[in-house]
């Protein structure tokens, strides 16, 4: 499947310019048109849900940043496996931009950055994103048509909406100006995202679809929206728990990097371990002004008996 950005024939001549085939000529039956205006209420939940709120106002940490990855790379890996298979379907082929969209070597990338080279064996799906990436497969297995609700949800979206918190993000974990962490929202290939988009758009309404096959994919990219949004509620109680434990005076154990499973107490918040972690526990008591006061009288006792011992 050729490029977006070039004809079959390759050459410089034969450059596809994003302006000659915008969809001038919209019609509200056209595919685009039905998407957007059939998932607008789902968009507008997804955008309340309270971990894009706080994201956007740059309470983000660090930890739920990364599992954020995380799940984000497992949703690509499956999207882009059945968009693979499905690249020759006319249902999808012309939608099959692999060079200007496909994410999983970017959130690979910001995956070796967060937890090292051995990132592939700290990292695992969670249950909320495993439910999105079942759906996937299934879609991509037994209705391929069904495919482009979930490429049009994802890729647009970062197109959009990503680009604002690529910046949040930067800013707020104070990641390298190199963007380093953030590969997942970086385009190289695609040099104008306004007009690609409406190139992409132009191609979803050129497919061959019936009335009830562009209803369908409507419901199923407010399906798509349904699963992002529990991978976003999943996230928002993991970040209420790292509040809870702020709050409670300790420090966290983990300060962004390693494996965070490697902790009972943060296993216990992802309900997979027993509960507490003496680290947590001990530093937390330790805060406290009663036990404060005990240790330094504690304290001053010893270097008592420490400067008599050397007189």
């Amino acid at each position: 499947m050729p490029s977006a950005l070039e004809s079959p024939g390759g050459g410089e001549e034969d450059v596809l310019h994003y302006e000659e085939i915008e969809d001038d000529a919209v019609s509200p039956m056209d595919l685009s048109e039905l998407l957007k205006e059939g998932t607008k209420e789902s968009h507008d939940r997804a955008e309340n849900t309270q971990f894009v709120k706080d994201f956007l106002k740059g309470r983000i940490k660090k930890e739920l940043f990364k599992l954020a990855t995380v799940a984000l790379y497992f949703t690509y890996s499956a999207l882009e496996e059945e968009m693979d298979h499905n690249k020759d379907n006319p249902v999808f082929a012309p939608l099959y931009f692999p060079v200007e969209l496909h994410r999983r070597e970017a959130l690979a990338k910001d995956l070796k950055y967060f937890y090292g080279d051995d990132w592939k064996e700290k990292v695992q799906c969670s249950e909320a994103t495993q439910q999105y990436v079942d759906r996937i497969h299934h879609v991509g297995q037994h209705e391929p048509e069904l495919l482009v609700a979930h490429a049009y949800t994802r890729y647009m979206g970062d197109l959009s909406g990503g680009q604002v918190l690529k910046k949040v993000a930067q800013r707020a974990l104070k990641l390298p100006s190199t963007e380093e962490g953030i590969q997942f929202y970086v385009f190289d290939n695609i040099s104008n995202a306004q007009q690609f988009k409406q190139l992409y758009r132009a191609r979803m309404n050129a497919l061959d679809l019936d009335k009830n096959t562009k209803e369908r994919i409507v419901e199923e990219a407010n399906k798509a929206f349904r699963f992002n949004m529990q991978v976003f509620d999943e996230l928002d109680k993991i970040g209420r728990s790292l509040a809870e434990e702020a709050q409670d005076g300790g420090f966290p154990v983990h300060d962004g990097k390693g494996d965070i499973r490697k902790c009972p107490y943060y296993a216990d918040k992802l309900g997979t371990a027993s509960p507490g972690c003496p680290f947590h526990a001990a530093l937390g008591l330790a805060r406290q002004p009663l036990v404060q006061l005990v240790l330094a009288a504690c304290m001053a006792v010893a270097a008592g008996a420490a400067a008599w011992y050397i007189l």
